[in-house]
């Protein structure tokens, strides 16, 4: 049963993957959690720094290690029984705790490093932010339900190549497609409604005077951060996808892009994707 967690009022948690303390990225970290305090009580998991171990394996299960079955089932029986690791029930209680979450991380390989991979695979478990019904529709409360509604989300990425390489039509793919596992795959699936993508480009050339416009667009961004309107990806309760886990024929027929399940805003048009090591 998902228990579902109402977060603190103004309380935030950064998430940060990447591990140099001499890059861009923890600049944009040390700076942006600077100015998000103006505003918010801020969290912070420096995965790197705190060496988290982002491999999901038999110690997650605790006394259940030795029991056949399915594996999201049983962390859910070991998150209910509170077996789970320390480190998994500390990153749960800042989740739990946060109204907003701040995702940062370079994109490698056209997706966040495997440290944040794990972090999702670990924390985000069955019981804790997923895995009960709709008591009403009897369907699974995923998609914009589940235990973590109520909180927004910021990724804040950077890329290797220019808008238009990583762009709708460019060579790499389009940043918001890239990156429609981790906004929609795991945010909205547990509930947690995402903000715009904010996106620094051609990460791994800006010089010292290109760098501090980057920080301090960062900067200008969060410090209205509360007010924007989150994108709103239809939910699965909705009706959208009723029958079946395709969207209705009747909506947007003909279209197979990944904006089709965007409900209420036109798709953003983001020319974006790259990866290297910013």
């Amino acid at each position: 049963m998902t228990i579902t967690h109402p977060p603190t009022p103004g309380a935030a948690l950064w998430l940060y993957a990447h591990p140099r303390r001499q890059s861009l990225n923890h600049r944009l970290f040390r700076e942006g959690v600077e100015a998000l305090s103006a505003g918010y009580d801020v969290t912070t998991s420096d995965l790197h720094a705190q060496g988290f171990d982002p491999v999901l394996s038999d110690r997650d299960l605790g006394d259940l290690a030795g029991e056949a079955g399915n594996l999201s089932e049983l962390l859910g029986e070991a998150y209910a029984r509170g077996r789970l690791p320390a480190d998994v029930r500390e990153e749960q209680a800042k989740v739990a705790a946060a109204e907003l979450l701040v995702v940062q991380f370079p994109l490698w390989w056209y997706g966040p490093p495997a440290i944040l991979k794990g972090w999702f695979d670990r924390v985000l478990t069955n019981g804790f932010a997923y895995g009960d019904l709709d008591p009403e529709r009897g369907i699974p409360r995923r998609y914009g339900d589940g235990g973590l509604v109520g909180r927004k989300a910021l990724v804040v990425v950077t890329v290797g190549e220019d808008p238009r390489s990583i762009g709708r039509r460019g060579i790499s793919g389009d940043l918001e497609s890239l990156l429609f596992p981790v906004t929609h795959g795991v945010l909205w699936y547990v509930g947690i409604e995402t903000l715009d993508l904010h996106v620094v480009y051609d990460a791994d050339d800006l010089d010292r005077a290109a760098a501090d416009r980057e920080i301090e667009r960062l900067r200008v961004r969060l410090r209205a951060v509360d007010v924007e309107r989150p994108r709103r990806f239809r939910r699965l309760r909705d009706g959208d996808y009723q029958g079946t886990r395709a969207l209705r024929a009747d909506i947007l027929p003909g279209r197979t892009d990944l904006g089709i399940h965007i409900a209420d805003r036109a798709v953003p048009d983001l020319d974006s994707t790259g990866s290297g090591e910013p």
